[in-house]
């Protein structure tokens, strides 16, 4: 059972935590600067294509349960559409709407050939065994088959899926199109086609952003305190490589809350103490604080690589960061970016900073296409080549029209959409 809509509904909320209208008051800001006609603005704020889905599970206790899938699909001007897959909660289709319209600017932004598109199933995974998630994940690729493949949809790895979750997908395709497919999606374990050097992707983009960041603003690594929010893929792995290169990392916060050390915290011990018992608060030497109060600690950089919707108009002016580094989509309501940009913080964009798992995503793709397979080495280098250029071509707009990163960062990416969709023209 599925329902495919061309145009979004009516939002279900109107304030600033609503992450579709705040991308879509950067996307104005930004097309003002480029003066783009009304016709085009509505075609590129749209979603080209949105599919619900009902996912029926036989629970472990053989109760029959109806969960809800969604897979958004928001632009197909440059190529397939590509991003993640998350399963949570308090999913709604606003926000994969958001999130999917991000994946499109993240891509230009990059300059890799892709669409956006994001999906998500509303359920706890918390609660679920491996067999319901399972469960779920097939019957959602399922229901999502007839606009997935290598040239329509490519998801990944997102918010509570992984590795295993990409695997369950990339089979029940494979199954249903009588060939292995490897290539319909990124983010999977390397003996299924998956890349080296993915895992760490968007951290190690942090990291690049951050460094390039800090460069601007006269900064060196080894005089600058850190606070990272979050503690998985992209804020444990970013924090890591951060303090590998010499930053002092005075906190880091996952979902139970935050640990700190004024001195630096001693970030691969972290890891291993994460690892062992499941959450940060205990480890030795540090002090423990809630995730909110850990984003007003005094820093030089701040990292917020959860979820959206974390620094808000509520906490915008006890920021004491010179530099927030977007690890996370969306973490930055659009009224905390104008108290935090009147204030003098360089924010570097989601859209830019946590590009590093989408481009490996792509280098992803191509070796499953090739059928050859990069070293690590190779896949990093051309990380950093793509992330340093990327940097400075949203410098470079930044400096020309007078602007935030963040709307300089849309006005790059929506220039390139806009140019590839005017060559295209209208098919009729």
């Amino acid at each position: 059972m599925s329902q495919v809509t061309t145009a979004p509904a009516q939002h279900a909320t109107t304030d600033e935590f609503n992450p579709f209208l705040s991308m879509a008051r950067n996307f104005n800001t930004a097309a003002d600067h480029l003066g783009l006609d009304e016709g085009l603005r509505e075609v590129l704020r749209r979603p080209d294509r949105e599919l619900t889905v009902a996912i029926p599970i036989v629970m472990d206790s053989g109760k029959l349960q109806v969960f809800t899938g969604y897979r958004v699909q928001h632009n197909f001007s440059r190529g397939p559409c590509k991003g993640g897959i998350r399963y949570a909660p308090d999913v709604n289709l606003d926000e994969v709407r958001a999130l999917a319209a991000w994946m499109t600017w993240k891509c230009a932004v990059v300059d890799v050939p892709f669409g956006g598109g994001k999906g998500g199933v509303i359920c706890d995974p918390r609660k679920l065994s491996q067999g319901e998630l399972e469960r779920i994940t097939r019957r959602y690729t399922a229901g999502i088959m007839d606009i997935l493949g290598p040239d329509r949809d490519v998801p990944a790895p997102d918010v509570n899926t992984n590795e295993q979750t990409m695997a369950w997908l990339m089979d029940t395709y494979s199954m249903h199109v009588r060939r292995t497919t490897t290539a319909v999606v990124t983010g999977k374990p390397i003996a299924l086609g998956g890349s080296r050097g993915r895992r760490e992707a968007t951290g190690r983009g942090v990291m690049i952003s951050c460094r390039e960041a800090l460069k601007k603003l006269g900064l060196r690594p080894e005089n600058s305190r850190v606070v990272v929010q979050g503690a998985g893929n992209v804020g444990g792995i970013g924090a890591e490589l951060l303090h590998r290169e010499g930053y002092k990392i005075v906190s880091i916060s996952d979902m139970y809350g935050a640990i700190a050390n004024d001195k630096g915290l001693d970030i691969p011990a972290v890891m291993v103490h994460l690892k062992k018992t499941g959450k940060l608060a205990g480890f030795p030497g540090a002090r423990e604080l809630s995730g909110a109060e850990a984003l007003e600690l005094p820093c030089e950089v701040l990292v917020p690589a959860a979820t959206e919707n974390q620094i808000t108009s509520k906490n915008a002016d006890r920021i004491k960061a010179r530099l927030v580094v977007e690890g996370a989509n969306g973490p930055t309501t659009a009224p905390a970016d104008a108290i935090l940009e009147k204030k003098g913080v360089l924010v570097v964009p989601d859209i830019l900073a946590n590009a590093g798992g989408v481009t490996v995503s792509y280098f992803e793709w191509v070796q499953d296409r090739m059928g050859y397979f990069w070293t690590e080495e190779r896949v990093n280098t051309s990380l950093e080549q793509i992330m340093v250029k990327s940097f400075q071509d949203v410098d470079a707009v930044m400096q020309k029209y007078k602007v935030s990163m963040r709307i300089a960062a849309y006005i790059l990416s929506i220039d390139r959409v806009a140019s590839v969709y005017k060559l295209r023209g209208v098919f009729a």
